[in-house]
Protein backbone atom coordinates (compact mmCIF):
# COMPACT_ATOMS: atom_id res chain seq x y z
CA UNK A 1 0.00 0.00 0.00
CA UNK A 2 2.87 2.39 0.80
CA UNK A 3 4.38 1.70 -2.62
CA UNK A 4 1.09 2.53 -4.37
CA UNK A 5 0.63 5.74 -2.36
CA UNK A 6 3.97 7.01 -3.71
CA UNK A 7 2.34 7.27 -7.17
CA UNK A 8 -0.48 9.30 -8.66
CA UNK A 9 -2.70 8.43 -11.59
CA UNK A 10 -3.18 10.71 -14.58
CA UNK A 11 -6.46 10.17 -16.42
CA UNK A 12 -8.05 11.54 -19.56
CA UNK A 13 -11.45 10.38 -20.82
CA UNK A 14 -12.74 10.10 -24.38
CA UNK A 15 -16.54 10.00 -24.23
CA UNK A 16 -18.56 8.85 -27.24
CA UNK A 17 -22.14 10.13 -27.38
CA UNK A 18 -24.66 8.93 -29.97
CA UNK A 19 -26.77 11.86 -31.17
CA UNK A 20 -30.56 11.49 -31.31
CA UNK A 21 -30.99 12.36 -34.96
CA UNK A 22 -33.69 10.50 -36.89
CA UNK A 23 -31.26 9.60 -39.68
CA UNK A 24 -27.58 8.73 -39.96
CA UNK A 25 -24.73 11.18 -40.39
CA UNK A 26 -24.19 10.81 -44.17
CA UNK A 27 -27.37 9.13 -45.46
CA UNK A 28 -31.12 8.91 -44.84
CA UNK A 29 -31.10 5.48 -43.13
CA UNK A 30 -32.97 5.53 -39.78
CA UNK A 31 -31.12 5.29 -36.45
CA UNK A 32 -33.81 3.31 -34.57
CA UNK A 33 -32.26 1.17 -31.83
CA UNK A 34 -33.04 -2.55 -31.74
CA UNK A 35 -34.07 -3.06 -35.39
CA UNK A 36 -33.45 -6.44 -37.03
CA UNK A 37 -29.78 -6.83 -38.07
CA UNK A 38 -28.77 -5.18 -41.35
CA UNK A 39 -32.21 -3.72 -42.07
CA UNK A 40 -31.16 -0.06 -41.65
CA UNK A 41 -28.36 0.15 -44.22
CA UNK A 42 -27.75 1.49 -47.70
CA UNK A 43 -24.81 1.77 -50.13
CA UNK A 44 -23.68 5.03 -48.47
CA UNK A 45 -23.36 3.79 -44.88
CA UNK A 46 -21.95 0.50 -46.18
CA UNK A 47 -19.29 2.49 -48.06
CA UNK A 48 -19.83 0.83 -51.43
CA UNK A 49 -17.80 2.10 -54.42
CA UNK A 50 -19.12 5.22 -56.11
CA UNK A 51 -21.36 6.50 -53.30
CA UNK A 52 -21.28 10.09 -52.05
CA UNK A 53 -21.92 11.01 -48.39
CA UNK A 54 -24.02 14.10 -47.57
CA UNK A 55 -23.55 15.60 -44.09
CA UNK A 56 -26.63 15.70 -41.83
CA UNK A 57 -26.98 19.36 -40.77
CA UNK A 58 -28.57 18.38 -37.44
CA UNK A 59 -25.36 16.56 -36.45
CA UNK A 60 -23.39 19.80 -36.71
CA UNK A 61 -26.04 21.70 -34.74
CA UNK A 62 -26.05 19.13 -31.95
CA UNK A 63 -22.24 19.06 -31.76
CA UNK A 64 -22.11 22.86 -31.49
CA UNK A 65 -24.72 22.79 -28.71
CA UNK A 66 -22.56 20.27 -26.82
CA UNK A 67 -19.59 22.59 -27.22
CA UNK A 68 -21.50 25.66 -26.05
CA UNK A 69 -22.85 23.77 -23.01
CA UNK A 70 -19.30 22.80 -22.02
CA UNK A 71 -17.75 26.27 -22.49
CA UNK A 72 -15.91 25.39 -25.72
CA UNK A 73 -14.74 27.73 -28.45
CA UNK A 74 -16.70 26.97 -31.64
CA UNK A 75 -14.78 26.83 -34.93
CA UNK A 76 -16.13 28.99 -37.77
CA UNK A 77 -14.30 26.71 -40.20
CA UNK A 78 -13.70 22.97 -39.76
CA UNK A 79 -13.39 19.93 -41.96
CA UNK A 80 -13.86 16.15 -41.92
CA UNK A 81 -11.10 13.60 -42.34
CA UNK A 82 -10.73 9.93 -43.13
CA UNK A 83 -9.22 7.83 -40.35
CA UNK A 84 -7.81 4.66 -41.90
CA UNK A 85 -7.43 1.29 -40.24
CA UNK A 86 -9.10 -2.08 -40.44
CA UNK A 87 -12.52 -2.09 -38.82
CA UNK A 88 -14.05 -5.60 -39.00
CA UNK A 89 -17.45 -4.00 -38.39
CA UNK A 90 -17.15 -1.02 -40.78
CA UNK A 91 -17.12 -2.36 -44.36
CA UNK A 92 -15.31 0.58 -45.99
CA UNK A 93 -12.35 0.15 -43.55
CA UNK A 94 -12.07 3.83 -42.73
CA UNK A 95 -14.03 6.15 -40.46
CA UNK A 96 -15.03 9.70 -41.33
CA UNK A 97 -14.02 11.79 -38.32
CA UNK A 98 -12.24 15.10 -37.63
CA UNK A 99 -8.50 15.37 -37.09
CA UNK A 100 -6.76 18.74 -36.79
CA UNK A 101 -9.71 21.18 -37.04
CA UNK A 102 -12.55 19.94 -34.79
CA UNK A 103 -15.83 21.80 -34.35
CA UNK A 104 -15.27 22.60 -30.66
CA UNK A 105 -12.10 23.19 -28.62
CA UNK A 106 -10.75 24.44 -25.27
CA UNK A 107 -13.78 23.95 -23.02
CA UNK A 108 -14.24 22.83 -19.43
CA UNK A 109 -16.74 21.76 -16.83
CA UNK A 110 -16.73 21.94 -13.05
CA UNK A 111 -17.11 18.82 -10.91
CA UNK A 112 -17.87 18.39 -7.21
CA UNK A 113 -16.20 15.75 -5.02
CA UNK A 114 -15.64 15.34 -1.29
CA UNK A 115 -12.48 17.42 -1.74
CA UNK A 116 -14.45 20.33 -3.25
CA UNK A 117 -14.82 21.85 -6.73
CA UNK A 118 -12.43 21.13 -9.57
CA UNK A 119 -12.18 22.31 -13.16
CA UNK A 120 -11.70 19.58 -15.79
CA UNK A 121 -10.55 20.82 -19.18
CA UNK A 122 -12.11 19.62 -22.43
CA UNK A 123 -9.59 19.46 -25.26
CA UNK A 124 -12.03 19.05 -28.13
CA UNK A 125 -15.41 17.83 -29.33
CA UNK A 126 -15.61 16.46 -32.85
CA UNK A 127 -18.18 14.65 -34.99
CA UNK A 128 -17.71 11.20 -36.49
CA UNK A 129 -19.61 8.12 -37.64
CA UNK A 130 -20.09 5.03 -35.50
CA UNK A 131 -18.96 1.58 -36.60
CA UNK A 132 -21.18 -1.50 -36.81
CA UNK A 133 -21.51 -4.24 -34.23
CA UNK A 134 -19.93 -7.67 -34.01
CA UNK A 135 -22.25 -10.38 -32.69
CA UNK A 136 -20.52 -13.49 -31.34
CA UNK A 137 -22.51 -16.73 -31.48
CA UNK A 138 -21.42 -20.23 -30.41
CA UNK A 139 -23.17 -21.84 -33.38
CA UNK A 140 -22.55 -19.40 -36.23
CA UNK A 141 -19.33 -17.71 -35.09
CA UNK A 142 -18.87 -13.94 -35.39
CA UNK A 143 -21.49 -12.07 -37.41
CA UNK A 144 -21.72 -8.40 -38.41
CA UNK A 145 -24.72 -6.12 -37.88
CA UNK A 146 -24.21 -2.95 -39.93
CA UNK A 147 -27.26 -1.07 -38.62
CA UNK A 148 -25.02 1.09 -36.41
CA UNK A 149 -22.64 2.00 -39.27
CA UNK A 150 -22.99 5.73 -39.82
CA UNK A 151 -24.92 6.51 -36.65
CA UNK A 152 -23.73 10.02 -35.70
CA UNK A 153 -21.40 10.45 -32.74
CA UNK A 154 -19.64 13.24 -30.96
CA UNK A 155 -16.38 12.41 -29.21
CA UNK A 156 -15.65 14.57 -26.16
CA UNK A 157 -11.96 14.44 -25.21
CA UNK A 158 -10.93 15.68 -21.76
CA UNK A 159 -7.59 17.07 -20.71
CA UNK A 160 -5.53 14.68 -18.50
CA UNK A 161 -6.76 16.59 -15.41
CA UNK A 162 -8.42 13.69 -13.58
CA UNK A 163 -6.52 12.19 -10.64
CA UNK A 164 -8.83 9.55 -9.14
CA UNK A 165 -11.66 7.15 -9.92
CA UNK A 166 -14.03 9.40 -7.94
CA UNK A 167 -13.14 12.40 -10.08
CA UNK A 168 -13.62 10.32 -13.24
CA UNK A 169 -17.11 9.25 -12.13
CA UNK A 170 -18.02 12.81 -11.10
CA UNK A 171 -16.89 14.07 -14.52
CA UNK A 172 -18.86 11.41 -16.42
CA UNK A 173 -22.05 11.97 -14.44
CA UNK A 174 -21.81 15.76 -14.79
CA UNK A 175 -21.09 15.50 -18.52
CA UNK A 176 -23.98 13.09 -19.07
CA UNK A 177 -26.37 15.43 -17.25
CA UNK A 178 -25.22 18.40 -19.35
CA UNK A 179 -25.72 16.43 -22.58
CA UNK A 180 -29.20 15.35 -21.48
CA UNK A 181 -30.19 18.94 -20.69
CA UNK A 182 -28.79 20.10 -24.04
CA UNK A 183 -31.37 17.83 -25.70
CA UNK A 184 -28.93 16.25 -28.17
CA UNK A 185 -28.84 12.65 -26.90
CA UNK A 186 -30.80 10.37 -24.59
CA UNK A 187 -27.44 9.02 -23.26
CA UNK A 188 -28.85 5.51 -22.72
CA UNK A 189 -25.83 3.57 -21.53
CA UNK A 190 -27.51 0.19 -22.00
CA UNK A 191 -27.88 1.03 -25.71
CA UNK A 192 -24.29 2.23 -26.07
CA UNK A 193 -25.35 5.87 -26.50
CA UNK A 194 -22.95 7.07 -23.79
CA UNK A 195 -19.67 5.20 -23.42
CA UNK A 196 -16.08 6.11 -22.80
CA UNK A 197 -12.44 5.14 -23.30
CA UNK A 198 -10.15 5.63 -20.29
CA UNK A 199 -6.56 6.77 -20.89
CA UNK A 200 -4.46 6.18 -17.77
CA UNK A 201 -0.81 6.53 -16.80
CA UNK A 202 1.00 6.70 -13.47
CA UNK A 203 3.92 8.76 -12.19
CA UNK A 204 5.72 9.37 -8.91
CA UNK A 205 4.10 12.13 -6.85
CA UNK A 206 5.84 15.43 -7.57
CA UNK A 207 6.93 14.32 -11.02
CA UNK A 208 5.84 16.59 -13.91
CA UNK A 209 6.37 14.33 -16.92
CA UNK A 210 3.60 11.95 -17.93
CA UNK A 211 4.14 8.19 -17.85
CA UNK A 212 3.27 5.78 -20.68
CA UNK A 213 -0.50 5.50 -20.97
CA UNK A 214 -2.82 2.66 -21.75
CA UNK A 215 -6.33 2.99 -23.14
CA UNK A 216 -9.30 0.97 -21.89
CA UNK A 217 -12.01 0.88 -24.55
CA UNK A 218 -15.81 1.18 -24.61
CA UNK A 219 -16.87 1.16 -20.95
CA UNK A 220 -20.53 2.15 -20.57
CA UNK A 221 -20.96 2.26 -16.78
CA UNK A 222 -19.53 4.66 -14.19
CA UNK A 223 -19.17 1.73 -11.79
CA UNK A 224 -17.08 -0.20 -14.32
CA UNK A 225 -15.02 2.90 -15.14
CA UNK A 226 -14.12 3.18 -11.44
CA UNK A 227 -13.23 -0.53 -11.22
CA UNK A 228 -11.13 -0.39 -14.40
CA UNK A 229 -9.21 2.66 -13.13
CA UNK A 230 -8.44 1.13 -9.74
CA UNK A 231 -7.23 -2.14 -11.27
CA UNK A 232 -5.14 -0.54 -14.03
CA UNK A 233 -3.53 1.93 -11.59
CA UNK A 234 -2.46 -0.90 -9.30
CA UNK A 235 -1.26 -3.01 -12.25
CA UNK A 236 0.89 -0.23 -13.67
CA UNK A 237 2.48 0.66 -10.32
CA UNK A 238 3.29 -2.98 -9.57
CA UNK A 239 4.77 -3.42 -13.07
CA UNK A 240 7.06 -0.40 -12.64
CA UNK A 241 8.10 -1.35 -9.10
CA UNK A 242 9.00 -4.88 -10.22
CA UNK A 243 11.32 -3.50 -12.92
CA UNK A 244 8.90 -3.91 -15.81
CA UNK A 245 7.91 -1.42 -18.53
CA UNK A 246 4.45 -0.08 -19.34
CA UNK A 247 3.56 -0.69 -22.99
CA UNK A 248 1.37 1.83 -24.83
CA UNK A 249 -1.54 -0.40 -25.74
CA UNK A 250 -5.30 -0.76 -25.96
CA UNK A 251 -6.79 -2.87 -23.18
CA UNK A 252 -10.19 -4.43 -22.53
CA UNK A 253 -11.94 -4.26 -19.16
CA UNK A 254 -13.61 -7.54 -18.18
CA UNK A 255 -16.73 -6.93 -16.08
CA UNK A 256 -16.72 -10.47 -14.71
CA UNK A 257 -13.17 -10.44 -13.34
CA UNK A 258 -12.75 -6.70 -12.73
CA UNK A 259 -9.40 -6.87 -14.57
CA UNK A 260 -7.98 -5.35 -17.77
CA UNK A 261 -6.40 -7.39 -20.57
CA UNK A 262 -4.17 -6.35 -23.49
CA UNK A 263 -5.92 -6.27 -26.89
CA UNK A 264 -3.45 -4.64 -29.27
CA UNK A 265 -0.59 -2.15 -29.40
CA UNK A 266 -1.98 1.38 -29.29
CA UNK A 267 -1.98 3.24 -32.59
CA UNK A 268 -0.63 6.79 -32.92
CA UNK A 269 -2.13 9.51 -35.11
CA UNK A 270 0.30 8.84 -37.97
CA UNK A 271 -0.79 5.18 -38.03
CA UNK A 272 -4.29 6.29 -39.05
CA UNK A 273 -3.03 8.16 -42.16
CA UNK A 274 -5.56 10.97 -41.74
CA UNK A 275 -6.40 13.05 -44.82
CA UNK A 276 -9.31 15.41 -45.62
CA UNK A 277 -12.31 13.53 -46.96
CA UNK A 278 -12.45 14.45 -50.67
CA UNK A 279 -16.23 13.95 -50.90
CA UNK A 280 -17.24 16.37 -48.12
CA UNK A 281 -16.93 20.17 -48.21
CA UNK A 282 -15.68 22.13 -45.18
CA UNK A 283 -18.12 23.08 -42.42
CA UNK A 284 -18.56 26.85 -42.16
CA UNK A 285 -20.46 28.60 -39.36
CA UNK A 286 -21.21 32.31 -38.91
CA UNK A 287 -21.53 34.17 -35.60
CA UNK A 288 -25.29 34.32 -36.20
CA UNK A 289 -25.42 30.52 -36.65
CA UNK A 290 -23.66 30.01 -33.32
CA UNK A 291 -25.80 32.59 -31.47
CA UNK A 292 -28.99 30.97 -32.80
CA UNK A 293 -27.91 27.54 -31.56
CA UNK A 294 -26.94 28.99 -28.19
CA UNK A 295 -30.41 30.54 -27.82
CA UNK A 296 -31.97 27.08 -28.35
CA UNK A 297 -30.18 25.54 -25.36
CA UNK A 298 -32.47 25.48 -22.35
CA UNK A 299 -31.66 25.72 -18.66
CA UNK A 300 -28.47 23.78 -17.90
CA UNK A 301 -27.89 21.68 -14.75
CA UNK A 302 -25.85 24.20 -12.70
CA UNK A 303 -28.45 26.91 -13.20
CA UNK A 304 -31.34 24.60 -12.43
CA UNK A 305 -29.58 23.25 -9.32
CA UNK A 306 -29.44 26.75 -7.84
CA UNK A 307 -33.15 27.16 -8.60
CA UNK A 308 -34.09 23.90 -6.86
CA UNK A 309 -32.04 24.77 -3.79
CA UNK A 310 -33.36 28.34 -3.57
CA UNK A 311 -37.02 27.72 -4.45
CA UNK A 312 -37.59 24.45 -2.59
CA UNK A 313 -34.90 24.50 0.11
CA UNK A 314 -33.34 21.26 -1.15
CA UNK A 315 -29.82 20.12 -0.33
CA UNK A 316 -27.10 19.97 -2.99
CA UNK A 317 -27.30 16.15 -2.85
CA UNK A 318 -31.08 16.04 -3.38
CA UNK A 319 -30.83 18.57 -6.21
CA UNK A 320 -28.06 16.64 -7.97
CA UNK A 321 -30.11 13.44 -7.73
CA UNK A 322 -33.20 15.07 -9.24
CA UNK A 323 -31.11 16.63 -12.00
CA UNK A 324 -29.74 13.31 -13.28
CA UNK A 325 -32.68 13.25 -15.70
CA UNK A 326 -34.57 16.33 -16.99
CA UNK A 327 -37.83 14.36 -16.92
CA UNK A 328 -37.34 13.62 -13.21
CA UNK A 329 -36.65 17.27 -12.35
CA UNK A 330 -39.72 18.31 -14.36
CA UNK A 331 -41.88 15.74 -12.55
CA UNK A 332 -40.59 16.93 -9.15
CA UNK A 333 -41.56 20.51 -9.95
CA UNK A 334 -45.01 19.35 -11.07
CA UNK A 335 -45.48 17.50 -7.75
CA UNK A 336 -44.25 20.58 -5.85
CA UNK A 337 -47.17 22.59 -7.25
CA UNK A 338 -49.55 20.52 -5.07
CA UNK A 339 -47.70 20.36 -1.71
CA UNK A 340 -45.32 22.36 0.45
CA UNK A 341 -43.47 19.30 1.78
CA UNK A 342 -40.69 19.56 -0.81
CA UNK A 343 -38.06 17.73 1.24
CA UNK A 344 -40.39 14.76 1.78
CA UNK A 345 -41.07 14.58 -1.96
CA UNK A 346 -37.32 14.69 -2.64
CA UNK A 347 -36.76 11.85 -0.14
CA UNK A 348 -39.32 9.68 -1.95
CA UNK A 349 -37.44 10.39 -5.20
CA UNK A 350 -33.97 9.64 -3.84
CA UNK A 351 -35.07 6.40 -2.16
CA UNK A 352 -38.09 4.73 -3.76
CA UNK A 353 -38.12 6.16 -7.30
CA UNK A 354 -34.34 5.91 -7.85
CA UNK A 355 -34.47 2.29 -6.63
CA UNK A 356 -37.11 1.44 -9.24
CA UNK A 357 -35.52 3.37 -12.13
CA UNK A 358 -32.61 1.56 -13.76
CA UNK A 359 -32.17 3.51 -17.00
CA UNK A 360 -33.99 6.78 -17.63
CA UNK A 361 -36.81 8.25 -15.55
CA UNK A 362 -40.24 6.68 -15.29
CA UNK A 363 -43.00 7.11 -12.70
CA UNK A 364 -46.58 5.86 -13.23
CA UNK A 365 -47.95 7.87 -10.25
CA UNK A 366 -49.83 11.11 -11.02
CA UNK A 367 -48.13 14.22 -9.67
CA UNK A 368 -51.23 15.11 -7.60
CA UNK A 369 -51.28 11.69 -5.92
CA UNK A 370 -47.56 11.85 -5.19
CA UNK A 371 -48.11 15.26 -3.57
CA UNK A 372 -50.98 13.88 -1.47
CA UNK A 373 -48.75 11.04 -0.23
CA UNK A 374 -46.07 13.53 0.85
CA UNK A 375 -48.68 15.71 2.57
CA UNK A 376 -50.14 12.75 4.48
CA UNK A 377 -46.67 12.08 5.90
CA UNK A 378 -45.83 15.73 6.46
CA UNK A 379 -49.08 16.24 8.40
CA UNK A 380 -48.21 13.16 10.51
CA UNK A 381 -51.34 11.32 9.39
CA UNK A 382 -49.26 8.31 8.24
CA UNK A 383 -45.75 7.14 9.16
CA UNK A 384 -42.76 6.36 6.96
CA UNK A 385 -43.55 2.64 6.88
CA UNK A 386 -47.01 3.34 5.49
CA UNK A 387 -45.55 5.80 2.95
CA UNK A 388 -43.30 3.06 1.62
CA UNK A 389 -46.14 0.52 1.55
CA UNK A 390 -48.56 2.88 -0.20
CA UNK A 391 -45.99 4.04 -2.74
CA UNK A 392 -45.24 0.43 -3.69
CA UNK A 393 -48.93 -0.17 -4.32
CA UNK A 394 -49.35 3.11 -6.22
CA UNK A 395 -46.45 2.17 -8.47
CA UNK A 396 -48.31 -1.00 -9.49
CA UNK A 397 -51.69 0.75 -9.85
CA UNK A 398 -52.06 4.47 -9.22
CA UNK A 399 -54.73 5.70 -6.79
CA UNK A 400 -55.61 8.57 -4.44
CA UNK A 401 -53.77 7.75 -1.17
CA UNK A 402 -56.09 9.94 0.93
CA UNK A 403 -59.09 7.73 0.08
CA UNK A 404 -57.17 4.50 0.77
CA UNK A 405 -55.80 5.71 4.13
CA UNK A 406 -59.33 6.54 5.24
CA UNK A 407 -60.94 3.38 3.82
CA UNK A 408 -58.30 0.98 5.18
CA UNK A 409 -57.77 2.85 8.46
CA UNK A 410 -54.04 3.32 7.85
CA UNK A 411 -53.70 6.57 9.78
CA UNK A 412 -50.88 6.42 12.30
CA UNK A 413 -51.53 6.20 16.02
CA UNK A 414 -50.40 9.39 17.75
CA UNK A 415 -52.29 8.93 21.04
CA UNK A 416 -49.60 8.71 23.75
CA UNK A 417 -51.82 6.76 26.16
CA UNK A 418 -52.59 4.09 23.56
CA UNK A 419 -48.91 3.81 22.59
CA UNK A 420 -47.79 3.70 26.25
CA UNK A 421 -50.11 0.76 26.83
CA UNK A 422 -48.53 -1.00 23.82
CA UNK A 423 -45.04 -0.39 25.23
CA UNK A 424 -46.06 -1.79 28.62
CA UNK A 425 -47.47 -4.91 26.96
CA UNK A 426 -44.25 -5.47 24.97
CA UNK A 427 -41.99 -5.04 28.00
CA UNK A 428 -43.97 -7.57 30.07
CA UNK A 429 -42.95 -10.35 27.66
CA UNK A 430 -39.41 -9.19 26.78
CA UNK A 431 -37.24 -9.74 29.86
CA UNK A 432 -34.24 -10.96 27.83
CA UNK A 433 -34.34 -8.01 25.46
CA UNK A 434 -34.61 -5.62 28.40
CA UNK A 435 -31.49 -7.16 30.00
CA UNK A 436 -29.66 -7.03 26.64
CA UNK A 437 -30.53 -3.34 26.30
CA UNK A 438 -29.29 -2.57 29.81
CA UNK A 439 -26.07 -4.42 28.98
CA UNK A 440 -25.43 -2.06 26.07
CA UNK A 441 -26.72 -4.10 23.15
CA UNK A 442 -28.21 -1.50 20.80
CA UNK A 443 -30.02 -4.01 18.62
CA UNK A 444 -32.21 -4.97 21.59
CA UNK A 445 -33.92 -1.59 21.36
CA UNK A 446 -34.58 -2.13 17.64
CA UNK A 447 -36.10 -5.52 18.45
CA UNK A 448 -38.39 -4.00 21.10
CA UNK A 449 -39.46 -1.29 18.66
CA UNK A 450 -40.20 -3.96 16.07
CA UNK A 451 -42.43 -5.88 18.47
CA UNK A 452 -44.31 -2.71 19.43
CA UNK A 453 -44.78 -1.65 15.81
CA UNK A 454 -46.03 -5.16 15.05
CA UNK A 455 -48.76 -4.86 17.68
CA UNK A 456 -50.02 -1.71 15.92
CA UNK A 457 -49.75 -3.27 12.43
CA UNK A 458 -47.00 -0.73 11.67
CA UNK A 459 -49.28 2.26 12.29
CA UNK A 460 -47.64 3.70 15.44
CA UNK A 461 -45.95 7.08 15.31
CA UNK A 462 -42.34 5.82 15.51
CA UNK A 463 -40.97 9.02 17.09
CA UNK A 464 -43.51 9.01 19.95
CA UNK A 465 -43.20 5.24 20.35
CA UNK A 466 -39.40 5.40 20.64
CA UNK A 467 -39.63 8.19 23.22
CA UNK A 468 -42.11 6.26 25.37
CA UNK A 469 -40.09 3.05 25.11
CA UNK A 470 -36.88 4.79 26.21
CA UNK A 471 -38.67 6.39 29.15
CA UNK A 472 -40.03 3.00 30.26
CA UNK A 473 -36.65 1.32 29.91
Amino acid sequence: MKMIKDYEMVIGLEVHVELKTKTKIFCSCPTTYGAKPNTQTCPVCMGLPGVLPVLNKKVVEYAVKAGLATNCKIAHFSKQDRKNYFYPDLPKAYQISQYDIPLCENGYLMIETEEGSKRIGITRIHIEEDAGKLVHDDKYGTMIDCNRCGVPLIEIVSEPDIRSAKEAVAYLEKLRTIILYSGISDCKRNEGAFRCDVNLSVRKKGQTEFGTRTEMKNINSSQYVAQAIEYEYKRQVETIESGGRIVQETRKFDQETGKTYAMRTKENANDYRYFPDPDLPPIELTDDDILKLESEIGELPDERKQKLMKTYGLTAYDSDTLLTDPAMANYFEEVAKHTTYYKIVANIFTTEIMRLNKEGFFCPVKAENMAKLATLFGDQIINSSTVKQLFGRMWMRDFDPVDVVEKEELAQINDREVLDAIVEEVLKSSEKLINDYRNGKGKAFEALMGKAMGLTSGKANPVVLAELLKNRL
